[in-house]
Protein backbone atom coordinates (compact mmCIF):
# COMPACT_ATOMS: atom_id res chain seq x y z
CA UNK A 1 0.00 0.00 0.00
CA UNK A 2 1.47 3.32 -1.11
CA UNK A 3 1.68 6.15 1.47
CA UNK A 4 0.01 9.32 0.34
CA UNK A 5 1.28 12.85 0.88
CA UNK A 6 -1.45 13.55 3.43
CA UNK A 7 -0.46 10.57 5.53
CA UNK A 8 3.17 11.61 5.45
CA UNK A 9 2.21 15.05 6.69
CA UNK A 10 0.16 13.57 9.53
CA UNK A 11 2.99 11.23 10.56
CA UNK A 12 5.46 14.10 10.47
CA UNK A 13 3.19 16.30 12.59
CA UNK A 14 2.70 13.50 15.12
CA UNK A 15 6.46 12.94 15.39
CA UNK A 16 7.11 16.66 15.85
CA UNK A 17 4.45 16.87 18.55
CA UNK A 18 5.99 13.91 20.33
CA UNK A 19 9.44 15.49 20.17
CA UNK A 20 8.05 18.77 21.50
CA UNK A 21 6.44 17.00 24.45
CA UNK A 22 9.67 15.09 25.11
CA UNK A 23 11.79 18.24 25.00
CA UNK A 24 9.35 20.09 27.26
CA UNK A 25 9.39 17.21 29.75
CA UNK A 26 13.18 17.09 29.75
CA UNK A 27 13.30 20.86 30.27
CA UNK A 28 10.81 20.78 33.16
CA UNK A 29 12.49 17.85 34.90
CA UNK A 30 15.94 19.31 34.29
CA UNK A 31 14.87 22.69 35.58
CA UNK A 32 13.39 21.09 38.69
CA UNK A 33 16.49 18.99 39.31
CA UNK A 34 18.83 21.89 38.53
CA UNK A 35 20.31 20.33 35.37
CA UNK A 36 20.29 23.60 33.42
CA UNK A 37 21.30 26.00 36.20
CA UNK A 38 24.59 26.54 37.99
CA UNK A 39 24.67 24.58 41.24
CA UNK A 40 26.87 23.77 44.22
CA UNK A 41 26.94 20.92 46.72
CA UNK A 42 26.78 20.67 50.50
CA UNK A 43 26.41 17.64 52.75
CA UNK A 44 25.35 16.69 56.26
CA UNK A 45 25.71 13.67 58.55
CA UNK A 46 22.75 11.95 60.19
CA UNK A 47 22.21 8.89 62.34
CA UNK A 48 18.89 8.17 60.63
CA UNK A 49 17.48 9.71 57.43
CA UNK A 50 13.94 8.65 58.37
CA UNK A 51 12.87 7.52 54.89
CA UNK A 52 14.57 10.29 52.88
CA UNK A 53 15.26 9.31 49.24
CA UNK A 54 17.46 10.53 46.41
CA UNK A 55 15.59 13.14 44.39
CA UNK A 56 13.62 14.57 47.32
CA UNK A 57 13.57 18.35 47.58
CA UNK A 58 15.84 20.58 49.64
CA UNK A 59 14.01 23.61 51.05
CA UNK A 60 15.28 26.96 52.33
CA UNK A 61 12.94 29.60 53.80
CA UNK A 62 9.97 27.60 52.50
CA UNK A 63 11.30 27.55 48.90
CA UNK A 64 12.59 24.52 47.02
CA UNK A 65 16.21 25.39 46.23
CA UNK A 66 17.68 22.01 45.33
CA UNK A 67 17.44 18.24 45.58
CA UNK A 68 18.97 15.31 47.43
CA UNK A 69 21.77 14.23 45.09
CA UNK A 70 22.94 11.14 46.97
CA UNK A 71 22.65 9.25 50.27
CA UNK A 72 25.75 7.35 51.38
CA UNK A 73 26.10 5.02 54.37
CA UNK A 74 29.36 5.90 56.11
CA UNK A 75 29.13 3.32 58.91
CA UNK A 76 26.54 1.59 61.09
CA UNK A 77 25.67 4.86 62.89
CA UNK A 78 26.29 7.56 60.28
CA UNK A 79 24.60 8.40 56.96
CA UNK A 80 25.84 11.16 54.66
CA UNK A 81 23.27 13.18 52.70
CA UNK A 82 24.59 15.15 49.71
CA UNK A 83 22.52 18.08 48.43
CA UNK A 84 22.71 19.90 45.10
CA UNK A 85 21.55 23.51 45.54
CA UNK A 86 21.00 26.39 43.14
CA UNK A 87 23.94 28.78 43.00
CA UNK A 88 21.74 31.86 43.52
CA UNK A 89 20.94 30.82 47.14
CA UNK A 90 24.55 30.16 48.19
CA UNK A 91 25.02 33.72 49.50
CA UNK A 92 22.14 33.15 51.94
CA UNK A 93 23.33 29.78 53.27
CA UNK A 94 25.95 30.39 55.96
CA UNK A 95 28.55 27.99 57.29
CA UNK A 96 26.64 27.62 60.59
CA UNK A 97 23.38 26.64 58.85
CA UNK A 98 21.78 23.37 59.92
CA UNK A 99 20.16 20.54 57.97
CA UNK A 100 17.10 18.71 59.25
CA UNK A 101 14.78 16.13 57.73
CA UNK A 102 11.09 17.04 57.58
CA UNK A 103 7.91 16.16 55.74
CA UNK A 104 6.19 18.06 52.95
CA UNK A 105 2.81 18.51 54.60
CA UNK A 106 1.18 16.02 56.96
CA UNK A 107 1.61 12.91 54.79
CA UNK A 108 3.89 14.21 52.02
CA UNK A 109 7.35 13.19 50.85
CA UNK A 110 10.41 13.62 52.99
CA UNK A 111 12.63 16.64 52.35
CA UNK A 112 15.70 18.35 53.74
CA UNK A 113 15.10 21.68 55.45
CA UNK A 114 18.00 24.15 55.53
CA UNK A 115 17.84 26.41 58.58
CA UNK A 116 19.61 29.79 58.10
CA UNK A 117 22.73 30.57 60.09
CA UNK A 118 23.45 33.17 62.72
CA UNK A 119 24.23 36.50 61.10
CA UNK A 120 25.66 38.41 58.18
CA UNK A 121 29.21 38.24 59.54
CA UNK A 122 29.33 34.46 59.02
CA UNK A 123 30.78 33.39 55.68
CA UNK A 124 28.64 31.76 53.04
CA UNK A 125 29.12 28.06 52.35
CA UNK A 126 31.49 26.86 49.69
CA UNK A 127 31.05 24.00 47.29
CA UNK A 128 31.47 20.71 49.18
CA UNK A 129 31.10 22.20 52.68
CA UNK A 130 29.67 20.03 55.47
CA UNK A 131 26.77 21.48 57.48
CA UNK A 132 25.52 20.32 60.87
CA UNK A 133 22.82 17.68 60.59
CA UNK A 134 19.97 17.61 63.12
CA UNK A 135 18.79 14.03 63.62
CA UNK A 136 15.05 13.51 63.09
CA UNK A 137 12.71 12.20 65.75
CA UNK A 138 12.56 8.41 65.82
CA UNK A 139 8.84 7.87 65.21
CA UNK A 140 9.03 4.12 65.88
CA UNK A 141 10.46 4.67 69.37
CA UNK A 142 7.87 7.36 70.05
CA UNK A 143 5.04 5.03 68.99
CA UNK A 144 6.42 2.25 71.22
CA UNK A 145 6.56 4.59 74.20
CA UNK A 146 3.05 5.86 73.58
CA UNK A 147 1.81 2.29 73.20
CA UNK A 148 3.42 1.31 76.51
CA UNK A 149 1.89 4.35 78.22
CA UNK A 150 -1.51 3.45 76.79
CA UNK A 151 -1.16 -0.15 78.03
CA UNK A 152 -0.14 1.03 81.50
CA UNK A 153 -3.04 3.48 81.57
CA UNK A 154 -5.38 0.65 80.57
CA UNK A 155 -4.09 -1.51 83.45
CA UNK A 156 -4.57 1.36 85.92
CA UNK A 157 -8.11 2.04 84.69
CA UNK A 158 -8.95 -1.64 84.88
CA UNK A 159 -7.62 -1.83 88.44
CA UNK A 160 -9.59 1.25 89.51
CA UNK A 161 -12.70 -0.17 87.87
CA UNK A 162 -12.30 -3.37 89.90
CA UNK A 163 -11.91 -1.40 93.14
CA UNK A 164 -14.98 0.73 92.43
CA UNK A 165 -16.97 -2.39 91.56
CA UNK A 166 -16.00 -4.03 94.87
CA UNK A 167 -16.95 -0.89 96.80
CA UNK A 168 -20.30 -0.66 95.03
CA UNK A 169 -21.07 -4.32 95.77
CA UNK A 170 -20.10 -3.98 99.44
CA UNK A 171 -16.90 -6.02 99.29
CA UNK A 172 -13.90 -5.12 101.41
CA UNK A 173 -13.75 -2.89 104.49
CA UNK A 174 -14.56 0.31 102.62
CA UNK A 175 -17.35 -1.35 100.67
CA UNK A 176 -18.95 -2.73 103.85
CA UNK A 177 -18.55 0.65 105.54
CA UNK A 178 -20.26 2.52 102.71
CA UNK A 179 -22.97 -0.04 101.99
CA UNK A 180 -23.84 -1.40 105.47
CA UNK A 181 -26.52 0.67 107.22
CA UNK A 182 -25.87 -1.01 110.60
CA UNK A 183 -22.20 0.04 110.58
CA UNK A 184 -23.21 3.55 109.66
CA UNK A 185 -25.71 3.68 112.56
CA UNK A 186 -23.09 2.28 114.96
CA UNK A 187 -20.63 4.96 113.88
CA UNK A 188 -23.26 7.62 114.32
CA UNK A 189 -23.99 6.34 117.86
CA UNK A 190 -20.26 6.27 118.70
CA UNK A 191 -19.88 9.88 117.55
CA UNK A 192 -22.86 10.97 119.66
CA UNK A 193 -21.46 9.14 122.70
CA UNK A 194 -18.08 10.81 122.21
CA UNK A 195 -19.73 14.23 122.05
CA UNK A 196 -21.64 13.48 125.28
CA UNK A 197 -18.44 12.36 127.04
CA UNK A 198 -16.60 15.53 126.02
CA UNK A 199 -19.48 17.65 127.29
CA UNK A 200 -19.39 15.81 130.65
CA UNK A 201 -15.63 16.36 130.91
CA UNK A 202 -16.10 20.10 130.37
CA UNK A 203 -18.86 20.17 132.96
CA UNK A 204 -16.74 18.22 135.49
CA UNK A 205 -13.79 20.57 134.94
CA UNK A 206 -15.99 23.58 135.62
CA UNK A 207 -17.30 21.98 138.83
CA UNK A 208 -13.79 21.24 140.07
CA UNK A 209 -12.76 24.85 139.46
CA UNK A 210 -15.75 26.06 141.47
CA UNK A 211 -14.98 23.60 144.30
CA UNK A 212 -11.35 24.75 144.39
CA UNK A 213 -12.40 28.39 144.67
CA UNK A 214 -14.84 27.53 147.46
CA UNK A 215 -12.14 25.57 149.34
CA UNK A 216 -9.81 28.58 149.21
CA UNK A 217 -12.40 30.68 151.07
CA UNK A 218 -13.20 27.96 153.64
CA UNK A 219 -11.85 28.97 157.10
CA UNK A 220 -10.61 25.43 157.77
CA UNK A 221 -8.42 25.38 154.66
CA UNK A 222 -7.70 29.10 154.46
CA UNK A 223 -4.47 28.74 156.44
CA UNK A 224 -3.19 25.99 154.15
CA UNK A 225 -3.73 28.05 151.01
CA UNK A 226 -2.16 31.15 152.59
CA UNK A 227 0.90 29.15 153.63
CA UNK A 228 1.19 27.71 150.11
CA UNK A 229 0.91 31.19 148.64
CA UNK A 230 3.66 32.52 150.97
CA UNK A 231 5.98 29.66 150.02
CA UNK A 232 5.43 30.35 146.34
CA UNK A 233 6.09 34.07 146.87
CA UNK A 234 9.29 33.26 148.78
CA UNK A 235 10.47 31.03 145.95
CA UNK A 236 9.85 33.80 143.40
CA UNK A 237 11.71 36.35 145.59
CA UNK A 238 14.67 33.97 145.93
CA UNK A 239 14.90 33.52 142.17
CA UNK A 240 14.71 37.28 141.61
CA UNK A 241 17.40 37.96 144.22
CA UNK A 242 19.73 35.38 142.66
CA UNK A 243 19.33 36.97 139.22
CA UNK A 244 20.12 40.45 140.64
CA UNK A 245 23.20 39.09 142.42
CA UNK A 246 24.44 37.47 139.22
CA UNK A 247 24.13 40.75 137.31
CA UNK A 248 26.02 42.59 140.12
CA UNK A 249 28.90 40.04 140.11
CA UNK A 250 29.53 40.36 136.38
CA UNK A 251 32.67 42.46 135.59
CA UNK A 252 32.06 45.82 133.97
CA UNK A 253 33.55 46.38 130.49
Amino acid sequence: MKTTSGQKIKIGAFVLAGLAVLIAGIFLIGNKKGLFTQTFRVNGLFKNVNGLQVGNNARFAGINVGVVQDIVIINDTTVKVILTLNEDVRKFVKKDAKLSIGTDGLMGDKLVIISPGGGGSIQSVKNGDALTGVNPLDVDKLVKRLTKLADDAGDVVEGLSGIVNKVNTGKGSLGRLLNNDKIARDLEGTVKQAKTTIANVHQTTGTLNEDLKAAQHNFLLRGYFKKKKKLEQARQDSIKKAQQQKQTDQPKP
